[in-house]
């Protein structure tokens, strides 16, 4: 089976790049995939846009349209039979209902529809490293244990902040200080040097387990 795995930015890209692997096995062994910042084919989608609408347009229409675009393209480039189409974004401010059947639709849309489905990170990929307090400590052996301990799974509490409070020297408030792109670097680091030593099936965080059980419905085995 081939799975084409679109996540919303660079950090999740990342992330993913270690996760990956310990959900499907190595790569191609039986199972392909491929990871796709979302991030980086909205740009595309805005560069062919009048610029006045680029500099407009909200996030979510760019998102919808980025996703309707590629989900065309994978019709026309892709046997349907055999592939698997993911996307995972961040529900950040969104109500989770709503968001998640925009999204949803966009499947229902494609002719054929592609086999795979939608999930939403809660509130933010960060919840996914949070979710792994082992890793969070084998990575940042001098993480401050009341913040990661004082952590409700998948909480909208500002999430990237609370991890930054656990891990980045001056926490969430020295960072915000600094601003992009060192907010967007710092994120990538955590997610690489994290997930490197994540657990899949200890991961405490719901919306975590449930992207990974999505991925195992259709894994094919030797």
């Amino acid at each position: 089976m081939h799975f084409e795995i679109l996540v919303e930015d660079a950090s999740g890209k990342l992330l993913l790049e270690h996760l990956i692997p310990k959900i499907l096995g190595p790569k191609g062994k039986p199972n392909k995939y491929r990871i796709i910042n979302i991030q980086e084919l909205k740009y595309r989608v805005m560069a062919q846009m009048p610029r006045h609408l680029a500099k407009t347009l909200p996030w979510d229409t760019i998102l919808l349209q980025t996703l309707t675009i590629q989900l065309r393209a994978y019709r026309k480039s892709l046997p349907y039979k055999n592939v698997i189409v993911i996307i995972v974004v961040d529900l950040d401010y969104h109500d989770f209902k709503t968001f998640y059947n925009q999204l949803a639709s966009l499947f229902s849309m494609s002719n054929p529809v592609p086999a795979g489905g939608v999930r939403l990170a809660v509130e933010e990929i960060e919840a996914w490293l949070l979710g792994d307090p082992v890793a969070v400590r084998r990575a940042y052996p001098f993480a401050n244990e009341f913040v990661l301990k004082s952590y409700k799974q998948d909480s909208i509490c500002g999430t990237w902040e609370w991890l930054a409070d656990a891990i980045f020297y001056g926490g969430s408030e020295r960072l915000t200080e600094i601003g992009y792109p060192k907010i967007g670097r710092e994120k990538c680091q955590w997610a690489d040097n994290i997930g490197q030593y994540m657990t899949i099936d200890s991961n405490q965080s719901p919306s975590f387990q449930a992207f990974r059980d999505l991925l195992r419905q259709f894994i094919t085995h030797d």
